[in-house]
């Protein structure tokens, strides 16, 4: 049987899909990326904001006219199986099958119970539910950590790869539906972690990539303290990985360990991402944060004079219920500041069951997608004289993949993380092996690229 596994969304949810197609290969499915193969599709969905959510129906929506025509079966996973498991069965009859965000290791007895039901209409394992129209659906409780013991199928083609630390969240931010669709925090036990890593390496992974809703609470629900510090330290000694990057560092969790970490370790790229959402104490308070414009302050200004070469990433969003232009005025200046090195723009996405969603003073979305416009066009300012300063300068590249049109190689360096921040595309006379670290001197800087040559041509 040739098994489609579509994955949307975040990199956590690709996490969950490589999990998957681990399983299924140890079972002896096939995989294959052509939908027209396919005897079954599995959507692994994401609901995160709405432009997520849409994504995600209309991809449904469009393996289910392939069931009509040849597939065997449609099965639907992650956040928008959870958030609607109420509704995904009548609003899409094509729908086989269900599986919520902490069920997903389940795949293959529910693809085995969808193959035996004509001989069979009831489910023998109590966590598979089967209704009179052959209908399965998994949802366990949101405590359960899934643990796939199978080795991950990593999808990336590349030499990065991403190595999720933690599940669900305990913020409860106020415009945010994760905690009510992935549950409260679950640490992944460290030696579980190592040893995933340990296959990654083996598979030429080079950049391990640490995400999770919030990576910096790593380990205090099992060990009783934050123990970030001390995974990136084992992890560290991992032979073949050469980078380790931190994902989603929430600025009030970031104490003095974790920023003399930075400093001290080698393979930990000089890199983190802090999603802010705001400056202002008063929006970040109906936000539900916990923090306020002083304290990131203090935390930015730790990180800078401790490891003056960081590259600081941060996340916002215009548009929060409330907010004023006076608000908007005072984080734009706030951006000027602090000058970020990487920065993220999402306008307000009212999200159904948030506590958000039925503030008063709700911004109009126009507003919303003009203050998003002014702070990219500002950060655009702050991006290209950072990247200026790097020109005549000599900084190591990963390389990623060659590209003929251009003739030139494409590669990240520490300040960028994939798929989200810049590139630098890099001339060379002789064949560069993707993976691999090499010295580059910049000869030209956009706002979001740079332009280089091997350094060793020009010596």
């Amino acid at each position: 049987m040739n098994i489609l596994l579509v994955s949307l969304g975040c990199d956590k949810n690709l996490c969950d899909s490589e999990a998957m197609l681990g399983l299924l290969r140890d079972n002896n499915y096939n995989i294959t990326n052509d939908e027209y193969e396919a005897d079954v599709v599995i959507v692994n969905t994401c609901s995160f904001i709405n432009d997520a959510m849409e994504e995600s129906v209309n991809t449904v929506l469009e393996m289910a006219e392939l069931k009509k025509e040849r597939l065997k079966y449609l099965i639907v996973t992650g956040c928008l199986a959870e958030r609607f498991k109420e509704e995904i069965f009548d609003e899409i009859p094509e729908v086989d099958a269900c599986l919520g965000t902490s069920s997903f290791d389940k795949i293959v007895e529910v693809i085995k119970t969808l193959e035996n039901k004509a001989d069979n209409d009831f489910c023998e394992e109590s966590y598979l539910i089967s209704n009179e129209q052959g209908k399965v659906s998994v949802f366990e409780d949101l405590g359960r950590l899934p643990l796939v013991n199978s080795k991950r199928v990593i999808t990336s083609g590349t030499f990065m790869g991403y190595l999720k630390i933690a599940e669900g969240c305990n913020k409860y931010c106020t415009y945010c539906v994760i905690p009510h669709i992935r549950g409260r925090y679950r640490s992944v036990p460290m030696e579980k972690l190592l040893e995933e890593a340990e296959y990654m390496a083996s598979q030429g992974i080079k950049e391990l990539i640490l995400v999770a809703q919030e990576t910096t609470c790593y380990g205090i629900d099992i060990y009783g303290e934050k123990s970030l510090t001390v995974l990136v330290e084992e992890l560290a000694k991992i032979e073949g990985i050469e980078w380790i990057r931190l994902m989603y560092c929430y600025p009030e969790e970031i104490d003095d360990e974790l920023i003399d970490l930075f400093a001290r370790e080698e393979k930990l790229c000089k890199y983190i991402d802090m999603p802010l959402q705001h400056s202002e104490d008063n929006i970040l308070k109906r936000m539900g944060r916990k923090t306020d414009k002083e304290s990131i302050k203090t935390v930015i200004g730790k990180l800078r004079a401790k490891v003056p070469e960081i590259a600081i990433r941060t996340t916002l969003i215009t548009g929060f219920p409330g907010e004023t232009e006076e608000d908007h005025e005072n984080l734009m200046e706030f951006i000027d500041e602090m000058e970020f090195d990487r920065l993220g723009v999402f306008t307000y996405s009212r999200e159904e069951g948030t506590p958000a969603a039925d503030f008063p003073d709700q911004v109009d979305g126009d507003i919303a997608s003009t203050w998003r416009d002014e702070i990219m066009e500002l950060q655009q300012e702050v991006s290209l004289d950072k990247n200026t300063e790097l020109v005549g300068s000599i900084q190591k590249v990963i390389i990623e993949g060659y590209s003929p049109e251009e003739d030139v190689y494409v590669g990240r360096t520490y300040k960028d993380a994939p798929n989200i921040d810049g590139m630098v595309f890099v001339q060379c006379d002789y064949e560069l092996i993707s993976g691999t670290i090499v010295d580059v001197i910049i000869n030209e800087a956009g706002p979001y690229d740079l332009i280089g040559g091997i350094a060793d041509e020009l010596t």
